[in-house]
Order: structure tokens, then sequence, then C-alpha cells
């Protein structure tokens, strides 16, 4: 303990021996690259500028897809981890589904993987379950901080949601139980030294469970400068059926808490109206029977000629911000949406949004103002909301510029790193001072 105390008290004491923190990961897949990934890696390059080394710790792929790591081709330590469902005789295809949407993994070698890792200044999970138990245990052995990351929501969802996610395994036989006991999975929030979270209803609430836990609003960061180079010339290049059309755009993975099936039923009555517009759908497919129910909703309502599903692209692929740059609004129908990353991406390139009055997009969207809300359970408001940004393209124009004014003034990805910086030194000062 000796030992740990002076390595801490030499890494805090002067900048140019920084910080090495661990980071733990449920995903990071390239080919299901989705808001939770572009955060992470925004975060990642963010603190390398204020000189913090990040360590990631991620799942193995399960098949080779060719894609290039991001993360990797940053230039950060990325360990893979061999991990699985600990459940008997569940269809492949629910299994695929738990780990593309954070099922409860298990994983052997990461344990001794983990304590291995020299130098460890402090460990951030961006994980719940047993994974994140894991990544508890060791900061907790090691005497080291330990930091929780909530990227989804735990307290602040729907009634619906949270009923989907605590539902019990019903297509096999759990055999993990066992370890989230030996981990001790309930204690993650209770032993953590800092929860974090980007929306501050969901913070709200743990303050109000956990009154003696340091929580922590941290939003997401974009890199404005991105969305400053003109692009759409790459989007009309890959989609040259986008040519001359109004380009309603739906950015996000395919699942249930996105929704986009809520839209595709309005899309007749959008197309009647507007009978020059498509919509557009980017995102990877992370649940494959509601991706089949999108497909089969598309013929049976004959849209397969006006709605465009893209697949997944990472944020800086040239496609996509040329397709945001193009789009004259962004729709994000979600049924639950703890910040809204897409919002301030959207922003940055000049685009209006029309957002489903999540929590996460209160927190941004000022109606009327920067953007438009509706409710879900009121499919007209959303039709209002629609007509009064393609009615006048100067004023939603406007709107998406007093929203890229929120962007730069709050959301930088370097200014969100620094005060990650700031809370990581805090931290280890008071474990120093414990030590």
């Amino acid at each position: 303990m000796l030992a740990r105390t002076v390595e801490l008290q030499e890494r805090v004491a002067t900048d140019r021996s920084g910080i090495r923190a661990i980071h733990l990961l449920r995903k990071l897949d390239p080919a299901a690259w989705g808001g939770t990934e572009t955060a992470l890696q925004r975060l990642f390059k963010g603190l390398r500028q204020h000189n913090v080394q990040s360590v990631v710790y991620c799942p193995r792929l399960t098949e080779p897809n060719g894609h290039i790591d991001p993360v990797a081709a940053d230039g950060h330590q990325v360990n893979r981890f061999k991990a699985f469902v600990p459940v008997l005789g569940m269809p492949e295809v629910r299994r695929r589904q738990l780990v593309s949407v954070g099922g409860n993994l298990m994983s052997f070698d990461l344990i001794p993987s983990l304590w291995r890792e020299p130098n460890v200044s402090l460990v951030h999970a961006h994980t719940l379950g047993r994974i994140g138990a894991i990544a508890r245990t060791l900061a907790k052995q090691r005497g080291v901080p330990f930091v929780v990351t909530i990227h989804g929501g735990v307290l602040d969802l729907p009634e619906k949601v949270k009923q989907a996610f605590n539902e019990p395994i019903r297509d096999g036989v759990e055999w993990g139980k066992m370890f989230s006991l030996l981990f001790r999975s309930n204690r993650l929030f209770q032993d953590a030294d800092a929860i974090l979270t980007c929306n501050p209803r969901e913070a709200a609430l743990w303050r109000d469970k956990l009154p003696d836990k340091r929580v922590i609003v941290q939003p997401h960061g974009v890199e404005t400068g991105l969305y400053e180079i003109p692009q759409c010339e790459a989007a009309y290049k890959a989609f040259p059926q986008l040519l001359g059309k109004r380009i309603l755009l739906m950015l996000g993975r395919v699942d249930p808490i996105k929704n986009q099936g809520w839209v595709l039923q309005q899309a007749p009555a959008i197309f009647q109206r507007y009978p020059d517009a498509t919509i557009v759908c980017v995102g990877a497919c992370t649940d494959e029977p509601y991706g089949q129910q999108i497909d089969a909703q598309l013929r049976e309502l004959g849209l397969a000629d006006r709605v465009l599903l893209t697949g997944g692209m990472r944020s800086d692929d040239p496609r996509l911000i040329g397709l945001l740059q193009a789009s004259e609004v962004l729709l994000l129908p979600s049924l639950s949406e703890t910040f809204g990353l897409v919002i301030l991406e959207a922003w940055s390139a000049g685009t209006p949004v029309l957002c489903s009055a999540t929590s996460g997009a209160r927190a941004l969207v000022r109606d009327r103002e920067n953007g438009c809300l509706f409710s879900l359970e009121e499919p007209e408001a959303f039709h209002r909301g629609l007509d009064f940004l393609l009615s006048d393209t100067n004023r939603a124009r406007a709107m998406a510029a007093r929203g890229r004014e929120v962007v730069v003034g709050k959301y930088s990805a370097s200014a969100v790193a620094a005060e990650v910086k700031k809370l990581y030194v805090e931290l280890i000062e008071e474990k120093l001072c414990v030590t």
C-alpha cells in the first residue's frame, strides 16, 4: 500500500507523469458504432489533450468484420477480453441482441488481465452489471478511485423500458447469478467514488437515492470542427437517389428504444403533404427482430422507395456529416433519450431538430426556440412541429444556429474532457488523504 501511495503522489504532483486511467466498456464494435462509442472516442481524445492516458478494456469481437477500430486507430491502447452471456439454452439471435444492447456479460480472463495492468491511477467503468462489478473489485483491491458512468438510464427510464430491462431471462437458464454475488454487483453504485451521468434528471434521482454520494452531470462532447467542412457532395455521391429531395433524417441504432417505426407510421401523411420528401434512417441494427419488423412495415406501407436505410456509420464519416448538412430536419422519436448527442451533432451541422420529449431532449431543446418537441402520444403535435420547421427554411436554420451556439459554448469535446480530468485529480488526491 505504501508503494501504491507513493506512486499516486508522484502522478498527482506533476502533469509530466500524468494519469493512467483504465476504462471498462461493455461493447466496442466498429460495425455497430453508436452514440456511446462516439462519446467515448471523443472523451479519450480529449483526455489525451489533458495528459491523461486512457487504457481501454472491451469484449472481444465474436467475428472479425474487417472494420478498423477507431479507438485503436487514434493511438489508444485497446485490450479485448473474452466475454459471454452466462445463460444456457438461449437462442443465438437473442444472445446477439443482449450483447448489442448491454446484456449482463461475464468474463473470466478480464480479471487477471486487469490485475496485471501496471501503474493504474483510476478505474472508470462505462458499463454496469458483472463487468462493472469486476472493475469495482479491481479498484477496491488496488486502492485506486472507482468511477462509474451511466450512459443509458437506470432510474430515469419510461416504465415500459424499465420493465423490459428488468424482465427476467425466460429463453434460457441463467447460471451467472453466482458471479453477481461474488463481485457484489449490487454494490456498484454505493462503492463508487463518483457516479457520472449525462442526464440531469437521472442525477437528481441518484442524489435522492444516495444522498452522500458524489453524483455529477457530465455531458458528452462534440468535435464541432468536423461539421464546418462541407460534405454534402460525399453524401449525394454515396446516395444519388437523394438529389432534389427534402431529406428527413433519423440517426440512431435500429432498436425499439429508438422507435423508428413510430415515424414510419406517420410517413404516409408526411409524404402526402410533402411529396418531394425522403426519410433516411442511419444506424446499425442492434435488434434483429425489430429490424425485421421495420422491413415488413416498409413493405406493408409501400414505402420501400421513399425510405432509405443506410446501415451504421461512424460520426466522422463524410457521408454522415454530409447527410446531416443536407437534411432539412433531424427526427428523434426515441422512447428514452438520456442525453441526445445526435441533437448536438445536428446543431453543429446547422440542422434543426424535432424530438420526442424525453428527459435528454428536454434538457437541450427549448421548444420553438432552438428546436421542436412533441409527445409520442400526440402524433398531431409531431406533424405541427414538422410543418413549423419545413414551412420556413430560414426560420428553421436560425433555430439550428441558436442550437450551435449552445454546442460551442458548453459541449466542446476538449472542455468536457477537462472537467473529467479535474474530477480524476480530485478523486486521486482524496484517496491519498485516506491512505
